[in-house]
């Protein structure tokens, strides 16, 4: 009873913000992303008779405390839904740094569940895929589906869960990713998104999210760049604003992320189309067409603020493999 997954994390351009469910992960709006091509997660789940707990290695370390535990939870998830009791050995490495903000919890729990159910003799649907991926990590769900992904809200568990909006190929958009630091971040976003709701801005963002996705369709579906750049890049400080101004209040910008987010709108001035987002964490995400990427890593390694560039294309969602790691 063994399988193995790869999963992509994904950036968000409409971002998740608060739960109207802790337990569920059921999210207080829907959200759009894009599955990235490098980077990626890969997780091996055995089953066995002769474990009497699971045992998880992360990166080549066997991982206790907290993280072990979200692990086993959504085992258990899948243990349960396949009436079976075993303990299992799960094996997982990512190809990026955790932590920092780059969604490894997406791709991480991504492929969890896909390898974890397939292990467990279960045959879901991506739509039951992505319902089971969300109640370990909400972008998770996100992760599931091809290409440009629509996360639908929804009330409850079955309703709230992603679909593929376009498959990889659609656009030859490219987000670049800059790592600034390789340390993980002081506050999870889960911890974070307790506190969503005591901003004073956090309601207002709810009352126009729907129109916001709205006009985001239509900017991808017209493949119009700057448009979507413009509110792709707003999007993220109005998610940014509401951390700042929650209570407690977080700040996940280091000076480098600061700094080339002003850069990038200076290069943007002098008529490089490209824009940024980031997610809960201080590496910075940069947008452009394929055709400018080169300008802008040379750019970004010529300001000295950059510890590593990594290029990402539209990717697939999660998918079995062959190449265990146990």
């Amino acid at each position: 009873m063994k399988a193995t997954a790869i999963a992509p994390s994904n950036i968000a351009f409409i971002k998740y913000w608060g739960k109207t469910d802790e337990a569920l992960r059921l999210p207080a709006n829907g959200s759009i992303s894009m599955n990235l091509s490098e980077l990626q997660t890969t997780t091996t789940v055995k089953f066995n008779k002769d474990l009497d707990e699971d045992t998880v290695f992360i990166d080549g370390q066997k991982t206790e405390g907290l993280k072990k535990n979200r692990v086993t939870q959504h085992l258990d998830r899948i243990r349960k839904m396949a009436k079976i009791n075993l303990g299992a050995k799960i094996v997982s490495k990512n190809n990026f740094p955790m932590g920092g903000g780059l969604s490894s919890s997406a791709s991480a729990f991504a492929a969890l569940t896909l390898a974890g159910a397939t292990a467990a003799g279960l045959d879901l649907t991506e739509k039951e895929l992505s319902i089971l991926a969300r109640q370990a990590s909400g972008s998770a769900c996100r992760s599931v589906p091809d290409g440009f992904v629509e996360w639908l809200g929804g009330k409850t568990n079955e309703d709230s869960y992603a679909v593929s909006l376009y498959l990889p190929d659609y656009w030859e958009i490219c987000d670049v990713v800059v790592i600034v630091n390789t340390s993980e971040k002081s506050v999870t976003t889960t911890e974070a998104q307790k506190s969503a709701l005591s901003s004073p801005f956090f309601r207002e963002r709810l009352g126009k999210i729907n129109d916001k996705i709205s006009l985001l369709k239509k900017y991808l579906g017209e493949k119009d760049f700057p448009k979507f750049g413009e509110l792709v890049e707003t999007e993220a400080l109005e998610m940014h604003a509401i951390i700042m101004t929650s209570k407690p209040s977080y700040l996940y910008w280091l000076p480098e992320t600061l700094r080339l987010m002003i850069l990038t709108r200076q290069w943007r001035k002098d008529g490089l189309a490209v824009y940024f987002t980031l997610n809960t964490g201080h590496d910075l995400h940069l947008l452009c067409l394929q055709k400018e990427v080169e300008k802008v890593v040379r750019l970004l390694k010529a300001t000295g603020e950059v510890k590593n560039v990594i290029i990402n294309r539209p990717s697939v969602g999660v998918r079995l493999v062959e190449g265990h790691l146990l």
